[in-house]
């Protein structure tokens, strides 16, 4: 059995204990504080869980499984967004519906829940405060010894990447409120989050959510540092940083001041102020003994607030971690392996997060002021940006650049003038499940060019033909034009990192995977089920997508289990019961 100490009981440290704890490991799980503590201490962050990351917390953690499906966990649906103006003229205001109902618990709950199931399951619960000194000695009695938290001097053995942190000092000064607030009024829907936005002032957001003593509104204020709302370095007492609050909402929202007029704090520690430097670091420590330390979470990756990623970023963390964990097996927790882990995370979901976070924490510019205000009138505009609070991969290349943006625009302007309901048209269509493929080809400068497909199906046996169908608006699709070869490369269950790597737009989107070379160079991928080398025999003109035939010239059937596309999201397969 082997042995693996964590460090740090929060959103990561806590799911990927329990994750491991799960599968057989002997995990020994540290925290500076009991469940007890915690359930009664200060409030620790304002968290709200998207639907990606609420469905890795269901697998990492069910015990929280029962909160949601009864009804305790208030709902949240949609998204809206007000934007000071000039006059009323120029105030953006619009409201989206969500793709999946996002959540909100205390982590205070959550933590404690997390510590006491593992307790009951036979888990090493152990409350210290872990020094470095601690560190090298765990090193020497464990296999593998992950620090989740960046508190005190352990945060500090992890050295910052600078190219990774483009700030040195906080963007915004932090205050949170949990509330009650009785019902919504004046026509404020209570299962929403509301984010209002004064231009170089600073930001507010609020949705409901779960607290120790019940349901809540949680109040989240940004203020620019240094500007107007940066007033709480008075503040002594909970209720004085309330009555801050309301005079700020008067004063910059008052839109949403009138909602909060009878607010109460749902509890005595239901107040948080703070100010964070958004981080990146380096996922190896290194000890005064010469051993390694693996970081996660907040640890190695800071974001701020601001746009809600933080819990999903912890609780994906702890799901890729899991995974590269499973997949090592017996092999030994070298600094390679954690290097290429957290490369895989970063990849995969923290760079995109990070990104879009640091991006909204500058002011506007043009083409995104635009975005922002073609969505009151386009729909599907505003869906897309609801859409990318749940999953920031999404906001790629459009927000960031103002050509793709105009494109983008002009996409969604179509489809809200489609004859159907394209976004459940699509969703229509994802009842039927597929399995998924990335499609490699070679560019005619020799780049390796490849991008993830699901459209793939067998069309001949003699011959033996198959086809795909990409985007016509796929940025590869001239390198498929100019190839004489492409390869299907059928992914295996745990190679959904790599599904989503090459779905997403990146400069070098073969980053970590491991490939050999096919027929006319053209780039396998590694550890697939099932791989085929075809040749470009036919091209077919589809509406907005090419239809691409292929005679399979070389296959492999490498067998295993394959990774599975539905309803939007991925699956493994499982015998029927029937059967």
């Amino acid at each position: 059995m082997r042995k693996i100490a964590i460090i740090g009981a929060g959103e990561s440290g806590a799911q990927l204990a329990l994750g491991l704890q799960r599968e057989g490991y002997a995990i020994t799980l540290f925290s500076d504080r009991s469940a007890a503590q915690i359930r009664t201490g200060k409030v620790m962050s304002s968290q709200c869980m998207f639907s990606t990351a609420l469905a890795a917390e269901s697998q990492l953690s069910p015990a929280l499984a029962a909160l949601y499906d009864d009804g305790t966990v208030p709902g949240i649906n949609t998204l809206s967004l007000h934007v000071e103006g000039g006059s009323a003229a120029d105030t953006i205001e619009w409201e989206a519906p969500l793709q999946g109902t996002a959540r909100s618990i205390d982590q205070r709950i959550k933590s404690a829940a997390w510590i006491e199931t593992f307790v009951a399951s036979g888990g090493d619960f152990r409350i210290e405060k872990v020094t470095p000194r601690m560190l090298e000695e765990l090193s020497r009695d464990y296999e593998l010894v992950i620090v989740s938290t960046g508190k005190g001097e352990i945060g500090q053995i992890f050295p910052k990447d600078k190219s990774k942190s483009p700030f040195d000092r906080p963007q915004r000064v932090l205050a949170l409120n949990y509330v009650t607030i009785g019902s919504a009024e004046d026509g404020q829907r209570a299962d929403s989050i509301r984010m209002s936005v004064a231009p170089g002032v600073g930001e507010f957001f609020t949705f409901p959510g779960l607290t120790v003593s019940g349901p809540c509104q949680m109040m989240v204020f940004e203020g620019v540092v240094g500007g107007p709302m940066d007033r709480w370095t008075d503040v002594h007492t909970p209720e004085e940083q309330l009555s801050r609050s309301l005079e700020i909402l008067d004063q910059f929202f008052p839109h949403e001041a009138k909602n909060f007029a009878e607010a109460r704090l749902s509890d005595e520690r239901a107040t948080l102020l703070g100010r964070i430097t958004p981080t990146v670091r380096s996922a190896v420590g290194e000890l005064g003994n010469g051993k390694v330390v693996f970081g996660l979470g907040d640890a190695v990756l800071l974001n701020d607030p601001l746009t809600g990623q933080g819990s999903n970023n912890a609780t994906l963390a702890a799901r890729y971690y899991l995974d590269s964990i499973l997949r090592r097996g017996q092999q030994s927790f070298d600094r390679e392996w954690m290097e290429r882990t957290f490369d895989e995370y970063w990849r995969g979901w923290g760079q995109w997060s990070v990104a879009w976070t640091n991006d909204m924490l500058k002011p506007r510019r043009d083409h995104q002021r635009l975005l922002l205000a073609e969505a009151g009138t386009h729909p599907a505009m505003a869906s897309s940006i609801a859409e990318g609070f749940d999953d920031p991969r999404t906001f790629y290349p459009w927000w960031f650049d103002p050509t793709a943006a105009d494109e983008f625009v002009q996409a969604r302007k179509e489809e809200d003038s489609a004859l159907f309901d394209l976004r459940d048209f699509r969703s229509a269509l994802g009842q039927f499940a597929t399995g998924v493929t990335v499609v490699t080809t070679l560019g005619a400068d020799g780049r390796k060019v490849g991008m993830t497909a699901n459209s793939f199906t067998s069309v001949s046996m003699e011959p033996p033909l198959v086809l795909w169908c990409p985007s016509k608006k796929a940025p590869s699709l001239a390198d498929f034009e100019e190839s004489t070869h492409f390869a299907i490369n059928i992914l295996a269950s745990d190679q959904h990192v790599l599904s989503r790597q090459f779905a997403t737009p990146s400069i070098d989107k073969f980053a970590g995977a491991e490939t050999s070379e096919g027929i006319a160079g053209i780039p396998l991928l590694d550890g697939a089920v099932a791989t085929f080398q075809c040749r470009t025999v036919d091209r077919h003109d589809a509406g907005d997508h090419v239809i691409y035939v292929g005679e399979v010239e070389k296959y492999e059937n490498s067998g295993g289990a394959p990774l599975v596309f539905h309803s939007g999201k991925y699956h493994a397969t499982a015998n029927h019961p029937d059967f």
